[in-house]
């Protein structure tokens, strides 16, 4: 089912939820709340926490823990999981979760499903008590009994069939399937369900993703219509020095990822490599990171924005400074009304 329009911006956050050299993870979820206060007061639509695991400098490995305590925390903004790795959990769990969530916010819950891990495979090994085959290919199987679960039904001849996913709610959280590749927009396309393309981690396939998606689309229920996103690295500022380090340390972050390096960034670190030559030789290797004064950044989301044919950009905005983040989505907000 398609979103609901609601009285806010096309824009929506996700976050790592990030934690700090230096600091706790008490202390980074505490960061996560101001962000999503901030951020609801900006006038986003949602506030999206992601799923990873095995990482020192990340807090989101119980991403539906995070959402019960953001809600209560905010007021009205939508809050989710951006998204719930589902061959990590048992649909019906995930079921549970979320109709508990929904008894405690209603009509304030989102729910991204992703079939990657969100970690290495060592993790995901024991992720799911060491289960074999192929996670990929039971994706199908598991989206469509959690859409059983939450309401759709079980056929009279289904086992589950006298199963409820308990609480019982009279609503569904508003569902995304989450792509990386051109297999979660064709999944949402063919099953009528939401999409939400990752052009932080494959801008070279994104816009043609999204299209296709909008072409293929074959409602589930009469009258549904396609619904997509895109998640954009994205950071706003008039000081060319924050740009510099905020792009500094998307670039250690992937670096460090891909060897092995799950630690905090030191931010002297940072600062060393953006001023660097080897920064600056790979500084716009891949057009992957929308940065700049507020004004031009919500420039270019909004020209992808209509290349891409989808109802709301999804800002990404990682860093080792929560302040300047902040300032970022609130230069965002203020800019996009501004372009309105």
């Amino acid at each position: 089912m398609s979103p609901a329009p609601e009285p806010a911006l096309p824009l929506g956050v996700l976050d790592f939820v990030g934690i700090e050299y230096g600091e706790t993870a008490t202390q980074s979820i505490a960061g996560a709340v101001d962000i999503a206060r901030a951020v609801e007061a900006a006038g986003y639509r949602r506030y999206w926490v992601s799923e990873h695991h095995n990482m020192r400098s990340l807090a989101c490995s119980a991403p539906e823990i995070l959402i019960a305590h953001l809600g209560a925390h905010t007021d009205r903004i939508r809050i989710g999981a951006g998204g719930i790795m589902l061959p990590n959990h048992s649909s019906f769990k995930v079921a549970e979760t979320f109709r508990t969530l929904l008894a405690m916010y209603p009509d304030r819950i989102d729910l991204a499903l992703g079939r990657a891990p969100g970690t290495d495979p060592l993790t995901a090994h024991v992720l799911r008590r060491g289960a074999t085959g192929d996670p990929g290919a039971e994706f199908p199987g598991q989206v469509g009994q959690l859409l059983a679960f939450l309401g759709d039904g079980f056929p009279d001849d289904h086992p589950y069939r006298s199963l409820v996913a308990a609480p019982v709610v009279d609503e569904q959280p508003q569902l995304f399937v989450l792509g990386s590749s051109g297999y979660g927009t064709r999944f949402a396309a063919i099953n009528g369900m939401s999409a939400v393309f990752a052009h932080h981690m494959s801008p070279e396939i994104a816009f043609d993703a999204l299209v296709a998606y909008r072409q293929e689309f074959e409602p589930r229920q009469p009258g549904a219509e396609p619904w997509s996103a895109m998640s954009v690295l994205t950071f706003a500022s008039d000081d060319p020095e924050a740009v510099a380090e905020f792009e500094a340390g998307w670039t250690l972050t992937i670096d460090n990822i891909r060897r092995g390096i799950r630690e905090p960034l030191r931010p002297e670190q940072v600062r060393e490599f953006a001023h660097s030559g080897a920064f600056e030789q790979r500084r716009h290797a891949d057009n992957r990171m929308v940065t700049g004064p507020a004004d031009d950044v919500v420039a270019r989301l909004q020209e992808m924005k209509a290349a891409a044919q989808v109802d709301e950009i999804i800002v990404v905005t990682p860093g080792t400074d929560r302040s300047r983040r902040a300032a970022s989505f609130t230069a965002v907000a203020d800019a996009w009304r501004r372009a309105a």
